[in-house]
């Protein structure tokens, strides 16, 4: 049997919260889904825009707001500057579709991470001066830790807003006004808003603004889908606020009421829009816009989320499908890489097991700069705690995807780095990685603590509790990957065991379309509403070994008439018991098309063999 955590345990109605009793007699199975997720009472589901946060919680916005209706006014030439990922593009796309029609003078300007790297830095803002000659200068989904950037702006004249949403431990920069819900001293009760959520407020409370004064203005929710798509894309938390943020746009790309580049680019991807899920942002257009940034400039996603002609908007979505592709091509062979690398250096650490049992022991020297410190470390397989990995030709583009990867194969908190300039790879030299981490291991703070303890190790770092980028110098790579791993050492061990969760078994009458269709449109699943997965023993009726990498199951659950049908997507078929006649399925159900019939699939992510007693 496999070894599961269940998410809830209360499996009678009686047992479930008051408030979600009357949907239980309705669904069982779903009032289970909802209280596992802590929703208490029905309102707490409630998808309606009057549900949303109020914008006066946010810490700056008003004098954000004020600052930017002067500067309408006034016909300030504004300068959006964004981030090189799909939710700095959509943050920059929104402020620049609905700064526009409010009057604006505005442009914007994306830095390429190639050259410039991130944030507001100052070789940023003299390309911004030398360029558009702003006299305001508004940051999306970046800036909260760039002084120096806000510094070299003032000294030319140039007013500052901050819009983000990433974590800072320091004093916000000293802009003329900071909006991000995550700063020090804000009180705005959600903290999960990504960067196109933080610009989603800011341009509501300036439009709200404007329409009392009679000015001119625009309905901002209209733009919705743009944040539906960086919210999910930037893998934001989903609370209530965000569930009802992305309930809207993901309902106004089914009805057509979006920009012409996401239906470009879902065209490209072969995606009927009517039929649009919420992770499909993650998984389909996210990607594709992110290969922008990722393999050559973001200008070129932005101009498709902004282009109001549709063979304009095709053209651009077919280039990002080509850099999407190569992105793919580049991150295969990065990753085969990393593969190899990650097995070798095991059969080493093994080796130095069966050395440490012949009695030899060792420290890690770390040689930082002029100093050495002496580091105990652990090198044994069975102990080492992160995958950190480098090589000179990696491309620096797509790191992150591959650290992903590691990641969720290894289960361990992974750091890949590459040339932050590819011509440049000697040892004073900078280099760039990019860290996913696990639950339990806050990957920002991780770093934060090697940078503490090795004050010269790290350049510059910066991110959230999962993800999270740094810069060194390519000399300190294996000191800080001993140092990183060291921090890690000190985490119990329970943090590195991975929990695989249940939701539970069906009933017999949840095995329908109906049901299926009915789960997926009952709430936005995702990060933080964690899609609803299940598991059952089941009969195996017959099974069939797909390209020798997929394992179709036809299987039969007690008191359902008919067959299910599962699927295990690449499979070790080797692992695979012929003779099995029951198996205990870890699943999520799907609907599964072919020659426009549907019908219900099991999606498997997990399963054991049930021997006969």
């Amino acid at each position: 049997m496999l070894n599961l955590t269940p998410r809830y345990t209360k499996t009678c109605i009686d047992e479930l919260p008051t408030a979600l009793q009357p949907l239980a007699n309705q669904s069982l199975t779903l009032a289970r889904l909802y209280a596992a997720r802590g929703i208490t009472e029905p309102a707490e589901l409630d998808t309606g825009l009057s549900g949303l946060l109020p914008a006066e919680q946010l810490h700056g916005v008003a004098e954000a707001v004020r600052l930017l209706d002067v500067a309408i006014d006034e016909g300030l030439r504004i300068l959006i500057v964004g981030d090189f990922d799909c939710d700095g593009a959509t943050s920059t796309a929104l402020m620049m579709r609905a700064l526009t029609k409010m009057g604006a003078m505005v442009d914007f300007l994306v830095p390429d991470r190639f050259k410039y790297g991130y944030g507001l830095t100052p070789e940023i803002v003299e390309l911004g001066i030398k360029t558009y000659q702003p006299e305001m200068i508004v940051t999306v989904d970046n800036g909260i830790s760039s002084h120096e950037g806000v510094a070299r702006a003032q000294a030319d004249g140039i007013t500052v807003i901050i819009t983000d949403h990433h974590l800072t431990t320091k004093e916000t920069p000293p802009a003329e006004a900071v909006v991000n819900p995550n700063q020090l001293d804000c009180h705005f009760t959600s903290k999960a808003l990504v960067g196109v959520g933080v610009a989603f407020y800011v341009l509501g409370r300036l439009a709200k603004l404007r329409r009392e004064a009679g000015k001119s203005t625009v309905q901002v929710s209209q733009y919705l889908d743009l944040v539906a798509l960086g919210t999910i894309a930037d893998v934001g938390v989903l609370d209530k606020n965000n569930r009802i943020l992305v309930h809207h746009g993901l309902a106004a790309i089914r009805q057509g009421r979006c920009c012409l580049g996401i239906l470009a680019l879902l065209e490209q991807a072969g995606r009927d829009p009517k039929q649009l899920q919420a992770q499909d942002f993650g998984f389909v257009l996210g990607p594709r816009i992110n290969a922008a940034g990722r393999m050559d400039n973001m200008r070129i996603g932005i101009e498709c989320l902004l282009t109001e002609d549709w063979s304009t908007a095709q053209r651009l979505a077919q280039e990002l499908e080509q850099l999407n592709r190569t992105r793919r091509q580049v991150e295969g062979e990065m990753r085969a890489q990393a593969d190899s690398i990650v097995q070798t250096l095991a059969v080493d650490a093994n080796a130095d097991v069966d050395d440490a049992s012949a009695g030899e022991s060792s420290d890690i020297i770390i040689q930082n700069q002029s100093e050495k410190i002496t580091d105990s470390a652990h090198k044994h397989n069975d102990h080492k705690r992160s995958i950190v990995l480098y090589q000179d030709d990696w491309h620096q583009g797509v790191i992150g995807i591959v650290a992903g990867r590691l990641k969720e194969s290894h289960y361990l908190p992974s750091i890949v780095f590459a040339p932050a300039d590819t011509q440049k790879t000697g040892d004073d030299d900078a280099i760039k990685g990019s860290a996913r981490s696990i639950a339990g291991v806050h990957i920002r703070d991780a770093i934060e603590q090697v940078a503490e303890r090795y004050p010269n190790l790290i350049s510059h770092f910066g991110g959230h509790a999962m993800a999270a980028g740094l810069t060194l110098k390519r000399r300190n790579f294996e000191a800080f990957e001993a140092a990183f791993d060291n921090v890690m050492a000190q985490m119990d061990d329970t943090v590195f065991a991975e929990k695989k969760f249940t939701d539970g078994p069906l009933q017999a009458s949840d095995f329908s379309l109906w049901f299926a269709e009915h789960l997926a449109e009952a709430s936005i699943w995702g990060h933080g509403f964690a899609p609803p997965i299940f598991d059952g023993v089941f009969e195996v009726l017959s099974f069939k070994v797909l390209k020798d990498k997929h394992l179709k199951l036809s299987l039969r659950y007690p008191d359902v008439q008919y067959p299910i049908e599962a699927i295990y997507f690449n499979f070790d078929s080797s692992a695979w018991d012929y003779r099995a006649e029951h198996v205990h399925v870890l699943f999520q159900l799907d609907i599964n098309e072919w020659n426009g019939k549907q019908s219900l699939q099991l999606m498997v992510k997990d399963l054991a063999v049930v021997e006969n007693s």
